[in-house]
């Protein structure tokens, strides 16, 4: 057997790593689209705050018998809101209360957790099981995934603008209002479309290093979108098989690929930029370096 095939081909001649990779790249693609708008608006810690606070609304819905999804995205929007809300109607700055209302309502997640008898064990909430995952897990993922990228793609100019120039946005006719608020909706269903698979910690870490590599090799968005995606579905893929060969969990080894990657683009971009900084111009036109 040659190593193409045992090392790339192997894994996959079992049926729960096939479920694992399809939704692995379903959630990157989702993530890596989002992650470039947070990167340019400045909104990191806004994907750390929602994800996080989306585990009370778990348990809540857990108690209540109803989807955890719907838990999750109830939770997560209206942490959203209460963040904009402060934000706008106290001195407080915006991360300060970030910091603030994300680990208050984890916190508060973790007490109800341990206090409500569920068969949800606490790793696969926080960290994700993506190789325990259905065909009907990949198709609840799927029906949040698929229309939320692709109501990012079709408006990415819309929320482009209002990453950049919300006064410009506004004076050509467009809400801004709606689109902070549309944004944050998106980010709540990216956040549990991502739940089942890598969990409330490591979506985190998906949610910024695609838009981050796009963001260093790049300056033009289109661009900035297709290597995020390049990015998330490269390192879903050999993540996945890392995980094989490794026995360990998925999740963190498609985050450790993604961390790489970033470590790469990052050096990359310290070369060039040392390149131009060194370089002066010189008689006839031409440069040294």
């Amino acid at each position: 057997m040659s190593l193409i095939e045992t090392w790339l081909l192997a894994p996959f001649a079992h049926e729960f790593m096939q479920r694992g990779l399809v939704i692995a790249v379903m959630v990157g693609l989702v993530c890596a689209v989002l992650s470039c708008f947070l990167v340019l608006k400045g909104w990191s810690l806004m994907g750390d705050a929602v994800s996080h606070a989306v585990l009370p609304g778990i348990v809540l819905a857990q108690m209540a018998s109803l989807p955890l999804a719907l838990g999750a995205f109830v939770a997560g929007l209206g942490c959203a809101l209460g963040i904009g809300y402060l934000k706008e109607n106290s001195r407080v700055k915006e991360d300060t209360v970030m910091g603030i209302v994300f680990s208050g309502m984890f916190a508060l997640g973790l007490v109800l957790f341990v206090k409500v008898d569920s068969d949800q064990h606490l790793l696969h909430v926080l960290f994700g099981n993506m190789l325990g995952v259905t065909w009907a897990d990949i198709a609840e993922t799927a029906l949040i995934a698929l229309p939320v990228s692709a109501i990012m793609l079709l408006k990415r100019r819309d929320f482009l603008l209002h990453a950049f120039d919300p006064a410009h946005a506004r004076a050509i006719g467009l809400s801004v209002r709606a689109l902070h608020f549309g944004l944050l909706a998106l980010l709540a269903l990216t956040i549990v479309a991502a739940l089942k698979a890598v969990g409330i910690i490591l979506v985190v870490a998906m949610l910024v290093a695609p838009g981050a590599v796009g963001y260093l090799t790049t300056r033009r968005f289109d661009r900035m979108l297709l290597v995020a995606i390049a990015t998330a579905t490269l390192s879903s893929v050999f993540g996945t098989i890392l995980s094989f060969h490794l026995d360990a969990a998925t999740g963190p080894c498609i985050v450790v690929v993604q961390a790489l990657i970033f470590a790469l683009a990052l050096m990359g971009n310290l070369y060039r930029s040392g390149l131009r900084s060194r370089t002066t111009p010189a008689e006839g036109g031409l440069t040294l370096p």
